[in-house]
Formats: structure tokens, sequence, C-alpha cells
């Protein structure tokens, strides 16, 4: 767990990124894909914010919004009091100093025709901090930081196990001293001995360097070990958020409850009630009207089926979106 400021280093307001989808002769506009509709949060410094939800629920859209890898179709991301969208390009190259991301896949995040010392040393180039000999110093002490040997400087990416590539894929985010670091499902993709060894490495950079993380993922014991709070989305929307302890203990939201509920137990004596959601996720192409969860929800009532919920503080720091809390 790390220890925020209490000062918002990052403020997302009423964020939505709807995808348009084309078809007919002429390719016309047909529908949306509403990835992301209507979210807002914020990101203290030097916390760890966990996103959780089901596959395709805009996790990662979320993400790369952001960080304007991904255009907004509207709202504002606010960092540090500066208006994301509303920067130039010379604005936001800067801004991409303070930003950075780990991406899902170690295997694609990667340059195969690249070294490691290329692949980490690129960024410090682009932006004009260190060439030459000075670049490959720090590229030295970037791979010691993250547990690989500075020796591995002249490797390929095939050289490595999946565990070592996500190394150099945090080497590389840190390599321009980020205050943001975007953890997009950043161990997913790795066996379960190494996601430990890979989210204590996350931990221990955060302690030593103060960096604030939006940490995202779907599996809720990694979310419970790595976040101070934890905010839930399901179909584009925030619909609970709350510290750490409060959500696991106090689940407000019925979407909530049901994932809690699945995550396994170690202790064979304890006998948790899984609740079973029925039906499929809704399409992001054309969601329910009022709550999008009404239509798996075994507490709906006829104004959730109309109504759209906002997000209320139901407690000190404890947010849901629902109609019954």
């Amino acid at each position: 767990m790390s220890v925020a400021t209490g000062e918002v280093l990052v403020e997302v307001k009423d964020l939505k990124k709807h995808f348009p989808i084309t078809g007919g002769v002429f390719s016309r506009v047909v529908g949306h894909v509403k990835a992301v509709d209507g979210a807002s949060f914020h990101i203290k410094k030097g916390e760890t914010l966990g996103l959780v939800g089901e596959s395709g629920c805009g996790k990662t859209t979320m993400g790369r919004v952001v960080l304007r890898l991904t255009e907004p179709t509207a709202g504002q991301v606010l960092f540090e009091g500066k208006n994301v969208f509303s920067l130039g390009k010379e604005e936001m190259r800067k801004l991409r100093r303070e930003m950075q991301i780990i991406f899902q896949d170690p295997y694609a995040s990667l340059n195969p025709r690249m070294t490691v010392g290329d692949i980490i040393g690129e960024p410090l180039e682009i932006h004009g901090v260190a060439t030459g000999a000075a670049k490959e110093a720090r590229v030295r002490e970037l791979l010691d930081v993250v547990g690989l040997s500075p020796y591995h400087i002249r490797r390929y990416p095939h050289e490595f196990s999946g565990g070592q590539r996500q190394r150099i894929g945090i080497a590389r985010a840190l390599a321009l001293n980020p205050k943001l670091i975007i953890c997009d499902e950043p161990v997913s993709a790795l066996d379960v001995s190494i996601q430990s060894q890979i989210i204590n490495l996350l931990e221990d950079l955060q302690s030593e360097f103060g960096l604030t993380y939006l940490f995202i993922a779907h599996n809720l014991s990694v979310i419970k070990h790595i976040s101070d709070r934890i905010g839930v989305m399901y179909l584009g929307k925030i619909v609970e958020m709350a510290d750490e302890p409060e959500l696991f203990a106090n689940p407000q939201h019925p979407y909530t409850e049901a994932l809690l509920s699945a995550v396994p137990v170690a202790d064979p004596t304890i006998k948790r009630q899984r609740i079973v959601l029925e039906g499929d996720v809704p399409s992001p192409v054309n969601p329910p009207s009022g709550c999008p969860f009404h239509t798996r929800c075994w507490l709906a009532q006829d104004k959730c089926k109309t109504d759209v919920p906002e997000l209320k503080e139901v407690k000190p720091g404890h947010w849901v979106s629902c109609h019954l809390r």
C-alpha cells in the first residue's frame, strides 16, 4: 500500500469515448461503441487507484484516453490542474514525460528488432534527456532498478522470459521519471508466481520514486493487494468507488457484490454464497436504458429500467451508482 499525499494529481470529469461504427457503400456512421460513457474520478499523488471490471467494460480505453493516446469524445482530464485535451502538440510532448504506461502484453509491446538498451533509451533520446554514454549509463541504472543485470543491455527481447520482458517495459516507463504510470493489466499475461514478483516490484518503485498508479486489472485479488482505492466499472461507467478495505468489507452495488462473491477463499471451512449473474453483458453499441446493470440485477425495480442513477456518496469516501442505496 502506498501513502497518498492528499493532493490531487489527476482529475477525470465526465469522460466519454464513443467509437463510430460505419456501414454501407458510403461508409456512413450507423452507430457508436460507447466504450467509456461518462466516468468521473480523481487520483491523489502517491496513491494507487485500482480499476476493475469484466472484459470489455472500458478499462483499457479509459487508461488510453487519460493519457490522450486516444482522443476523447467528451469530458476533461486535468493533470496538475491542466486540461490535457486542450494542450497543443509541443505542450503535450512535454507532458508525455510526466505520464507513462506499462502495457498488458510483454511480448507485443517490445520491438523485436531493437536491443534492450535501445528500447529503454529511446525515450531519453526523443525527449533530449541523454545521449551517448550518459544514455547508456542511465539505461544500465534502470535495468538494475527493475531487477535485471546491466549486461542485458545488448540483448534482444526474444532472449528474455515474459516476466523479464515486463521488467524491461517497466524500466522504459521509468526512464523519464514520470509522476503518473498507467498499469494496463501488467501481470495478466504472466504466471502466478511471476505476477507476485512484478506487483512487489511496482510497490517498491512507488515507495522509492513517489509514483502514482492507475492500476487496471480484472483480477480482484491483485487489485486488493496493490490498491489504495478501487473503482468498479460496468459498461463504460464507474458504478462504485471506495477505499480498498471498505469496498471488500461493505460492497454497496449489486455488481460489486457479484464480483466479490466469485473471489476464491483459501480457507475451505468458509462457505461463500456465490452470486451467479444471468445473461450476457449488454452491448456497448446499444446499452440498456436507465441503470446499465438492470438487465442482470436481481434487485432491479421499475425505476432502474428508466432512470440513470447518479454516482453519489453514501459514506465518506464511498461512492455508488444505484437507486437502492
